[in-house]
């Protein structure tokens, strides 16, 4: 197959176009791969979870009868163990699950420190 000599640049142009328009579209235009997408998209359902699922655990924690020695010993604990004493307590679990949801002690912990003192 012979092409005419004429095509050469407008292919090259074409070519050259197309690399410009993916530089700048992955670079500065905010495309992503569907791997990366699905990524974000997983980590953002994740912090959605979390946010819904703390105050739940904060309420579990509250109702329990020995909830103001468990809040004094929670707050006696450092920040990096708090998350641990509330996966130790149960408080995380919700209803029909087997164990918390990844990252939902740590910010039922926040929560509950944040709560004002008597």
């Amino acid at each position: 197959m012979k092409i005419p000599p004429e095509t050469k640049p407008v292919i090259l142009g074409a070519i050259g176009g197309a690399l410009a328009l993916s530089l700048v579209g992955f670079a500065w235009g905010g495309w992503v791969t569907s791997g990366t997408a699905d990524k974000m998209a997983k980590a953002q359902s994740n912090i959605a979870v979390v946010k819904a699922l703390a105050p739940i655990c904060a309420e579990n924690f509250q109702q329990q009868p020995d909830a103001v020695a468990n809040l004094t010993a929670l707050r006696a604990t450092s920040s990096y163990q708090q998350a641990a004493f509330i996966e130790k307590g149960g408080w995380d679990v919700m209803v029909g699950s087997e164990k918390g949801f990844s990252g939902t002690a740590k910010a039922c912990a926040v929560l509950l420190s944040a709560l004002p003192k008597d």
